[in-house]
């Protein structure tokens, strides 16, 4: 039995630090895992940032507020959903997703939480386990299923290699140049496609 393991941002949603740095001005928060492969130091970086430029929770969350899942998304989620069991998992926080995760009707989401005083300073992150996405594939595969995960960054790719069948979807051209070997999609059509034919395997 098949299961399908999806990133959120960049394959459901657009990238909420990129939004971030819009909405602030600060160009450094832009950078996200698709420019930067070691998740830890881009994070310490970000708190960093935020804590530079007295950024709260609320400020983050307000921008988020503002972002709508990408074209044809939540129709795809929802084809989806029909076809097989799905799992959002991915390196975002509970405080930062919850307003996407409801605009896509609620999926399950498997994520990460952050330490937040009470003037709404985000002082830590605090992952649900080192190399979480990778785990979540192993686990599930420990229950007999078989995974298709969807990803497009360098915080997926562990995630795509443990995986039946891994898919790059809309990646830069760096992780493509740097991961050669995976299926690359740029469309939900052809990402419709990919998963029938698995599923009928």
């Amino acid at each position: 039995m098949y299961i399908v393991c999806s990133d959120l941002e960049g394959v459901f949603t657009p990238e909420v630090w990129i939004n971030v740095s819009k909405r602030t001005g600060i160009d450094e928060l832009k950078l996200t895992t698709r420019d930067i492969s070691d998740y830890n130091a881009l994070m310490h970086r970000r708190l960093e940032i935020l804590k530079q430029h007295e950024l709260t929770i609320h400020d983050i969350q307000h921008v988020i507020s503002l972002i709508e899942p990408l074209p044809g998304a939540r129709d795809f989620l929802m084809w989806l959903r029909l076809q097989t069991q799905v799992i959002i998992v991915s390196d975002t926080f509970v405080e930062f997703a919850d307003p996407l995760i409801e605009k896509l009707g609620r999926p399950t989401l498997f994520c990460h939480q952050l330490t937040i005083d009470k003037g709404g300073n985000i002082i830590d992150f605090n992952l649900r386990q080192p190399d979480a996405k990778k785990k979540t594939i192993e686990a599930l595969q420990s229950l007999n299923y078989q995974v298709i995960a969807i990803g497009d960054s360098y915080n997926d790719i562990n995630m795509l290699k443990q995986a039946e069948l891994g898919i790059l979807f809309r990646p830069p051209q760096n992780v493509i140049d740097d991961y050669p070997d995976f299926q690359v999609v740029h469309s939900y059509n052809d990402l419709k496609q990919v998963i029938s034919n698995q599923l009928k395997c």
